[in-house]
């Protein structure tokens, strides 16, 4: 069974259709990329998948549950995770906090958070933290972090509620080359070690074809190509969006979508 099914998926804003009669599935364990220029609805449709925005039509589901109106927290709770194009942490926190915070929170325990915070989850948090290689890392505040720093702990937060869906939005958007490469790396392998699930967009070309099993291309609202990388390279109505859009397959540029 796959573990994301998506049909129909449209989204109106007053008169521009942002994303119209979208349709893909996500399996166990893979890896899919979804890209397109500037304003072509990856970022829409990224927030009707995990809540924060309702389709005019179509359904989303999860493991073969309806996400159709089920509210942002419920969705983390049935198994998805996101990070951001800009990190969502709590500069203010140490490391290990930010992701004891995201436990408490997944476990309903925000009660007892101001007692206990301290205390609770931590072999849980320094388990994520081993994971994400920062392990070392755990006492510092996250306003000391480099940037590449942060990208790592937002993403061992987004796995602290032990997702079968990864939602990614630009992971590697205000990173340097090689810090792009070392976290879809590291996303790559937490992939196969976990059999996560993972939808990404992402505007580095290099990183798409590195690492994407299967690539999604949407240009105005509309899916006008799915493939592989090799596929998608070759077919000539992606080219045409890229090339007349200024666009060529490699460079970077911010999301507008």
């Amino acid at each position: 069974m796959n573990v994301l099914e998506v049909r129909g998926l449209t989204k109106r804003f007053g008169g521009l259709v942002a994303v119209d009669d979208v349709s893909f599935d996500l399996g166990k364990g893979e890896f899919l990329a979804l890209i397109g220029p500037n304003g072509a609805g990856k970022t829409t449709c990224f927030n009707m998948v995990n809540g924060y925005l309702r389709p005019d039509r179509g359904e989303v589901r999860l493991n073969g549950q309806d996400l159709i109106g089920v509210r942002p927290r419920k969705i983390v709770r049935m198994g998805v995770g996101r990070t951001f194009q800009i990190t969502r942490t709590f500069l203010s926190m140490t490391v290990i906090e930010n992701i004891q915070m995201a436990l408490i929170s997944h476990h309903r325990r925000m009660f007892d958070m101001l007692s206990r915070a301290t205390r609770l989850y931590r072999d849980e948090a320094e388990a994520l933290l081993r994971l994400v290689s920062m392990e070392d890392q755990a006492g510092r505040a996250c306003s000391e972090l480099a940037y590449g720093d942060l990208k790592r702990l937002e993403l061992a937060v987004a796995l602290a509620p032990d997702p079968t869906l990864l939602l990614m939005d630009e992971p590697t958007a205000g990173m340097a080359p090689s810090e792009r490469v070392a976290l879809m790396e590291l996303t790559a392998k937490i992939v196969a070690d976990r059999g996560v699930s993972v939808l990404f967009t992402e505007h580095d070309m290099d990183v798409v074809f590195a690492h994407a099993h299967r690539i999604l291309v949407l240009n105005r609202g509309g899916l006008i190509a799915e493939g592989t990388g090799e596929e998608i390279r070759g077919n000539p109505l992606v080219q045409e969006v890229y090339l007349g859009g200024g666009t060529v397959f490699g460079e970077s540029e911010a999301d507008h979508a």
